[in-house]
């Protein structure tokens, strides 16, 4: 699995997602129940992860979209 996205906004995750969905790339969010340990305070990111054979794609779909 490879990062291709990284963020502490939960809007940009979830748009990146479905954008990523919307091509028959499945996505998954890691990370995103660390806010139990810090309290809910959103510092600590959350990363959009691919498999390795769709990161290429994964990256231009988001930079196209301008998150990435």
């Amino acid at each position: 699995m490879k990062e291709v996205l990284r963020t502490t906004d939960p809007l940009t995750i979830t748009r990146a997602c479905d954008l990523l969905q919307a091509e028959g790339i499945p996505a998954f969010q890691f990370d995103q129940h660390m806010s139990v340990l810090e309290g809910s305070i959103g510092v600590l990111p959350r990363r959009l992860m691919v498999v390795d054979r769709d990161h290429f794609m994964a990256a231009a779909i988001l930079r196209d979209h301008g998150l990435g």
